[in-house]
């Protein structure tokens, strides 16, 4: 796994929070990674729950409920 993984996890979270992916190869241009990557990325986190959409109208991916992703250990007892 790449070491910025993490870094570009979250930049995407921020990216559909403020609805401004663009398209998965706009996306992937702000990234800096390939438009496949992307789209990998989305998939991911929509098996991890995040209700994702396409929105044509403004042209990003978006979330369908207010939310973020919470990236952290959590000691359970």
């Amino acid at each position: 796994m790449p070491r910025n993984f993490i870094a570009r996890f979250k930049r995407i979270d921020d990216l559909i929070r403020i609805k401004a992916t663009g398209n998965s190869e706009q996306l992937a241009e702000k990234l800096g990674i390939s438009s496949r990557t992307a789209k990998e990325f989305i998939a991911v986190m929509k098996e991890m729950g995040a209700p994702i959409i396409f929105n044509r109208h403004r042209n990003s991916y978006c979330y369908t409920e207010n939310g973020k992703f919470n990236i952290s250990f959590t000691i359970v007892k």
